[in-house]
């Protein structure tokens, strides 16, 4: 695959580009190694951008749709942690500020939304996918979940998938370029400390760091 497009090459020091105003809370930085300005995103967040900019996030047992329209190259990417509220709006999570889009319903529907806000076109949109791995032997399936339920959505929505890595038994890291729809998986095969799995009994921390192995492209 091609490398992130030239004019991404911008130093350290310059400003990222405009970005949205609903998304100020997300944390934007220089990537020197991919030579681009990155968005990071944590548990439950979503971006949506209009520019050269790579989206990137880790995945445990939570699920990344990485969206974008073919012809303008606005796109977005999501991470969701469970498929459905259940509990009728009693969830600590549904109650909290912003905290709604750990669940997949409303993470899917607000991504897809903001991104046809932008000037994105629905006919235009391609989705690929990325999570749901079994990262703790000992704990219900919730990748199995967040797959099933994105899958149906995109199914119900009338959504083709152009791509996915899902399931297995590893963490990932996910890089998406939605200029290009470029998105390069690396599959976390090992991990010397207990981070991931933390976050996966609480569903609410993030990886730090893990050694890392070979990536795989979705095309």
């Amino acid at each position: 695959m091609s490398a992130p497009r030239p004019a991404a090459l911008r130093p350290a020091t310059a400003d990222p580009p405009p970005g949205l105003p609903q998304f100020g809370h997300i944390r934007r930085y220089w990537d020197p190694l991919h030579e681009s300005f990155a968005a990071k995103l944590l548990p439950g967040e979503y971006y949506v951008t209009l520019h050269g900019e790579m989206i990137c996030t880790v995945l445990g047992s939570c699920v990344s749709a990485c969206v974008r329209d073919r012809a303008t190259g606005i796109g977005g990417m999501n991470h969701f942690m469970l498929p459905l509220d259940r509990s009728h709006g009693e969830s600590a999570w549904a109650a909290a500020t912003g905290a709604a889009t750990r669940y997949g319903n409303v993470a899917m529907e607000r991504l897809i939304n903001d991104l046809l806000t932008a000037g994105a076109k629905r006919a235009n949109l391609e989705f690929k996918l990325v999570g749901g791995g079994k990262v703790l032997a000992a704990m219900t399936d919730v990748g199995a979940g967040n797959i099933e339920f994105v899958r149906s959505y995109l199914r119900t929505e009338g959504f083709a998938v152009s791509a996915e890595d899902l399931g297995d038994v590893y963490p990932r890291k996910v890089h998406f370029y939605p200029e290009t729809g470029r998105v390069r998986v690396k599959k976390l095969l090992s991990t010397r400390n207990d981070t991931i799995f933390a976050r996966e009994r609480s569903y609410l921390q993030q990886v730090s760091a893990a050694p890392q192995t070979g990536d795989v492209e979705l095309f």
